[in-house]
């Protein structure tokens, strides 16, 4: 236990590295996703078939994959980040969108079809009807799941403690490997930074279910 404390610090800049990825990653996959979410149901063929494809080939690739290929196999077609951290948030984001995607399909598919036609019917182009008319009634049914899906994103971001980024499970492995006799006690208090972001983000998840079950 000795060890946790006198490591604080380090926990504490591991802890603020995870939120940053999760914090980055998540705006980055929502706008992603709600741009794939709208591939998906749009009425040109192309855009369709993109949208499907990527949610297909994204959802079920492995996310070491993804990271692997953004943080070895990226820099050799020309990408130069220049560190560690801009390659894990791309793959974090890139992985998490395909499922913002599929929640945003739902979220749009749940809103009434005479809501589009009555928006066709003024006038109003696709895009437009998207943006002011069926968007933002889908995002109200898809809040809950896209938080489950950021909470997901937390845990996923651990993987980035594989590829040389001082998130929490990165600060795990090289204090459990400093402080051996301190294993269990190290990896709890991991746990425990991860619980700090989770489960308020479970809390959120139910309280807005709950009110949007209650606004029906």
């Amino acid at each position: 236990m000795d060890a946790v404390i006198d490591e604080l610090p380090l926990y504490w800049d591991g802890f603020l590295t995870t939120l940053s990825l999760t914090l980055l990653a998540a705006a980055i996959a929502l706008v992603l996703g709600t741009i794939l979410g709208s591939f998906r149901v749009a009425p040109v063929p192309t855009l369709r078939w993109f949208g499907t494809a990527y949610v297909e080939i994204v959802r079920n690739t492995p996310l070491t994959l993804v990271f692997i290929f953004f943080v070895f196999v990226a820099p050799q077609l020309g990408w130069t980040p220049g560190g560690f951290f801009a390659p894990a948030v791309v793959a974090l984001s890139v992985y998490t969108a395909a499922f913002v995607c599929e929640a945003v399909r739902s979220g749009i598919n749940s809103v009434a079809v005479g809501q589009g036609e009555a928006a066709r019917a003024i006038g109003l182009t696709f895009p437009q009807t998207l943006r002011l008319i069926v968007l933002p009634q889908a995002f109200r049914t898809v809040i809950p799941p896209l938080i489950n899906i950021f909470i997901a994103l937390t845990k996923n971001s651990s993987v980035a403690g594989g590829f040389f980024v001082a998130e929490l499970f990165g600060v795990g492995r090289q204090l459990s490997n400093a402080h051996p006799g301190d294993v269990i006690a190290v990896l709890l208090f991991v746990g425990v930074f991860y619980l700090i972001i989770t489960i308020p983000a479970g809390l959120l998840a139910g309280y807005v279910e709950r009110k949007v079950a209650f606004a029906r």
